[in-house]
């Protein structure tokens, strides 16, 4: 009766059909938080990554209404409407109704706001090199080219 107890104890268990560590979506979040934690380290300042990306945004395309910032930014109605009461609440954003569509918000910049986005844009590419840091040049270019078709 040992010997059947003892060789039970030896039989390796048969691999499960679904290993966590071995799953897309489980590898994205703890990329996503290796990114989150350097992102909130280099920054420079008191900005979530989704304020930032809204930032950035209007940085680049100028004004636009809400709903197609949050189009820009990936960003449901309820996100992007958080996050531009909060950066309009910090002096960096302002809302106007739109000319062409009165019932349509436009968000743009305030200086302050185009300043800071001009000031964090160098940390941003920081955060973006240190990201991707573990991966030589090619690999950087293969990651984005697949994740891009991933969208």
């Amino acid at each position: 009766m040992a010997r059947s107890v003892t060789a039970k104890k030896n039989v390796k268990p048969a691999k499960p059909s679904y290993v966590l560590d071995e799953q897309v979506g489980f590898i994205l979040r703890q990329v996503w938080q290796r990114h989150s934690a350097i992102f909130s380290r280099d920054i420079g300042t008191n900005l979530t990554p989704t304020q930032w990306a809204a930032l950035s945004k209007l940085a680049e395309t100028g004004p636009c209404s809400q709903n197609q910032l949050g189009r820009l930014t990936a960003m449901d109605v309820a996100t992007i409407k958080g996050v531009i009461d909060r950066l309009t609440a910090r002096g960096l954003t302002e809302t106007s109704q739109d000319p062409e569509d009165g019932r349509r918000l436009l968000v743009s910049l305030t200086r302050a706001g185009q300043q800071l986005a001009e000031k964090l844009a160098p940390n941003a590419m920081v955060i973006t090199r240190e990201t991707l840091a573990p991966l030589d040049a090619k690999e950087r270019e293969l990651l984005m080219a697949l994740l891009n078709k991933l969208r």
